[in-house]
């Protein structure tokens, strides 16, 4: 068995979050010198099973082994047929990582550092395409790339979420948000702060928000700019004090 192969096989596995529970199960199928041969595991992620079947092809010479793609199934408990499917390929060692995967399938936005034809590095956020599928009825993989124009930053600043005001929250907020998470917020209102959670979504250029039983909310009527906000308020404010006055207008017109 070619132990440097192995240990780049082991690495790959557990830089993919696949971790090191297959390390055993991979010496045996490689010394076993087979053509190829699958592996499988099972993730939970927000209780949701998830189940993995990892595909190995040996080279020409049989002396070293290749960590080429693997399957996905997030399984529904209730309806087998409402089960989800998808593949992912792996390249030279890197790809989309088991919760990537899950969070994909679940329809939110990875963002990935990938390579072109050339080798070189871009960045791109990833989707999938839920209407178009390739010919072994895989979905097709949308790219966003940085010249589409989306900065989840930008998209997310002067919004009032209170995690963005601490350097450290604000990086853990942006890494979790650009792996494909529903990360939780803290805005502050008038009645004090409350918890929501908000996902990536490059295709609109904006976040999809959600309350705490993870019901879509219009973005629009939380996350708007500080100063519209300040502006609303005082405006409400102002139409309260007015109230009154108009009323007493009205009241004395009507005496006449």
């Amino acid at each position: 068995m070619n132990t440097q192969n192995a240990e780049f096989l082991k690495k790959t596995l557990l830089n993919l979050g696949f971790g090191e529970k297959l390390n055993a199960e991979l010496d045996r199928e490689m010394a076993a010198k087979k053509p190829e041969f699958t592996l499988g595991l099972q993730h939970e992620f927000n209780q949701k099973t998830v189940d993995y079947t990892l595909h190995f092809k040996a080279g020409d010479n049989q002396d070293m082994y290749f960590f080429n793609k693997y399957d996905a199934t997030i399984n529904h408990k209730d309806d087998a047929a409402k089960n989800i499917d998808q593949t992912f390929y792996i390249n030279k060692g890197s790809g989309i990582t088991a919760k990537e995967a899950f969070n994909l399938m679940q329809g939110r936005a990875v963002h990935k550092q990938l390579y072109n034809l050339e080798g070189q590095k871009y960045q791109a956020w990833l989707t999938l395409d839920d209407k178009n599928l390739t010919d072994n009825g895989n979905k097709k993989i949308n790219h966003y790339h940085e010249n589409y124009g989306y900065d989840l930053e930008k998209v997310i600043a002067g919004k009032g979420i209170r995690e963005l005001e601490d350097p450290k929250a604000k990086e853990e907020l942006l890494y979790s948000l650009k792996k494909g998470n529903v990360q939780q917020i803290t805005l502050s209102g008038e009645n004090g702060d409350k918890k929501y959670f908000i996902a990536a979504n490059p295709q609109f250029k904006t976040v999809d928000l959600y309350d705490h039983q993870m019901k879509k909310i219009k973005r629009e009527e939380l996350l708007q700019p500080k100063e519209k906000s300040a502006k609303n308020l005082k405006q409400n404010e102002q139409n309260k004090e007015d109230a009154p006055a108009k009323k007493q207008s009205r009241k004395t017109k009507i005496h006449v």
